[in-house]
């Protein structure tokens, strides 16, 4: 996984790219991926105006350090393909969390047995779901 990369010519490139993917579509990507992959207890969580580091946060959970590994390095690869970067990936290789930042979507994957300790979603207990069906499709 890509940690903080250079930027010249072709990061500024990217970063052109990838606005023309906005936050929502981003988190709903992102989601999709992880389910690809057997995400368990997916969330989009809106936290436009209620943070200034992020628009969104998507919260999932993986069964086990492997799959929290295997859903990271996936969600990257098909964010890359959207030319969306990740600017940095924190809690690799242990995968009981990881954390990614794309910038307007901010990703914590989970083992689930972590997930529960920290509890972020209830941190964000009035901040809108995006709601989406088993293949990712928004529904609302």
């Amino acid at each position: 996984l890509a940690g903080n990369g250079a930027g010249g010519v072709e990061g500024a490139q990217t970063k052109a790219s990838a606005e023309d993917l906005d936050g929502r579509d981003a988190a709903l990507a992102i989601a999709r991926a992880g389910l690809d992959k057997k995400a368990l207890n997916v969330e989009i969580i809106d936290v436009q105006g209620k943070v200034d580091y992020t628009d969104f946060v998507v919260v999932m959970s993986g069964s086990s350090d492997r799959q929290v590994v295997s859903l990271a390095k996936h969600i990257e690869t098909e964010m890359s393909r959207r030319r969306l970067k990740c600017s940095s990936v924190e809690g690799l290789p242990n995968g009981s969390w990881v954390l990614m930042d794309f910038s307007s979507v901010v990703v914590h994957i989970f083992h689930k047995d972590t997930r529960g300790y920290y509890d972020l979603e209830s941190l964000w207990f009035e901040a809108s779901r995006i709601e989406f069906d088993e293949l990712g499709e928004p529904t609302g």
